[in-house]
């Protein structure tokens, strides 16, 4: 059924100057899930990202979100919308607090984001539910550090808990466990794994141990078009992803299990 599916793309393609990036991708996103994009350097994934939040515009191809073709609205629509991503580099403010982070993502809501002649305590009605979001992701402690005293584990879990506070109905996560030792990976994961409760998650990950533990659906990529899709049981022993991955189809994809 097409309610069972939040986002659909449909021959999703993106062209650069003859280059094809992405290939006639057709992604289908279970509401509820933990769906995982990945595949080997340069297989279109942050492309393709880039393509459903339009910080690119596809060549041809459509996106569905929730039912409403979306393809031709801007990336400031879509994110109104509930489709809300991080990228690849931490982004935070570095000089500001913890908390005052949150709080900037909670600005939104009270439609005062541009005026910058009002008093900061004006933005105090907002600091019970930032505490809140800080208590989600494990920060709360840290509310008073300046954002720059974060280990970059940390600063990542502040980028989700700003995330969160958009109200994201699908979370776009970009590499989050990216450039992590293990204890920072696995916070992180169980962080994802807590955020994903009520709300639908896709992401892009290189670490096959976060993928093999969190995510309920996996879609490969390779040369920019889908190589395969399924549970991460099947989808690690299909000879044509070990192949891409690995460059031999005599060896299986390792994760946790």
């Amino acid at each position: 059924m097409a309610d069972d599916f939040i986002l659909q793309t449909r021959g999703l393609t993106k062209e650069f100057k003859g280059f094809v990036a992405v290939n006639q991708v057709d992604l289908k996103v279970r509401r509820g899930s933990i769906h995982a994009l990945i595949g080997p350097n340069g297989a279109g994934k942050t492309t393709c990202f880039n393509l459903l939040t339009k910080f690119l515009t596809p060549t041809a191809g459509s996106i569905v979100f929730d039912g409403v073709d979306i393809t031709g609205e801007n990336s400031a629509h879509i994110a109104r919308r509930g489709v809300i991503r991080s990228f690849q580099i931490s982004a935070v403010f570095p000089h500001l607090t913890v908390l005052e982070n949150v709080r900037v993502a909670l600005q939104r809501k009270l439609g005062t984001s541009f005026h910058f002649w009002q008093p900061e305590h004006t933005l105090d009605t907002l600091n019970d539910r930032a505490l809140e979001l800080l208590e989600a992701v494990d920060l709360r402690q840290h509310a008073a550090l300046s954002a720059v005293e974060l280990s970059y584990g940390r600063k990542r879990a502040l980028e989700i808990a700003t995330t969160l506070a958009m109200e994201p109905r699908l979370m776009l996560l970009d590499e989050p466990t990216q450039g992590m030792g293990l204890e920072d990976v696995d916070r992180i994961k169980q962080l994802i794994k807590k955020v994903a409760a009520d709300r639908t998650v896709l992401m892009v990950e290189h670490n096959m141990s976060v993928v093999a533990s969190l995510a309920d659906t996996i879609t490969v990529l390779a040369r920019g078009a889908t190589l395969a899709e399924g549970p991460y049981a099947e989808v690690s022993k299909n000879p044509a992803v070990i192949e891409a991955y690995m460059g031999s189809a005599n060896v299986e994809l390792k994760g946790a299990h």
